[in-house]
């Protein structure tokens, strides 16, 4: 099996464990993304400030590929506080997905996220 790895700087960069996405068979497979910079500091408004730099670090890696959002065929959504976050998590991510073509979706509420080690 051949597979082509898709690097971007004009993303949040990987850690040394993943890469950014990885292309294989056609397909593109994207690590997951959290709302925060480059630098790896979260960045403010919230869950929906979270959400707006996660999907567009995801729309950033899926372009460096040569593919985009329009082409999403899943996703998962990881929140750490469900019943607070989903609906401004939702509101946010309607704006990115065509409203006739949206992707199959799962999300789930988790205790926490991987924590970033210290640089």
């Amino acid at each position: 099996m051949t597979k082509e790895v898709v690097f971007t700087p004009n993303a949040v960069p990987p850690l040394a464990t993943f890469s950014q996405a990885i292309i294989s068979k056609g397909f593109v497979y994207v690590s997951g993304n959290i709302g925060c910079t480059s630098e790896f500091m979260i960045v403010e408004g919230g869950v929906r400030g979270q959400t707006i730099a996660a999907l567009e670090n995801l729309s950033k890696i899926l372009e460096a590929a040569g593919s985009g959002l329009q082409h999403v065929v899943k996703t998962n959504v990881y929140l750490t506080n469900l019943a607070r976050d989903f609906s401004d998590m939702n509101s946010v991510y309607l704006m990115f997905f065509e409203e006739n073509a949206m992707p199959a979706r799962t999300c789930v509420g988790i205790e926490c996220v991987a924590e970033i080690p210290d640089a």
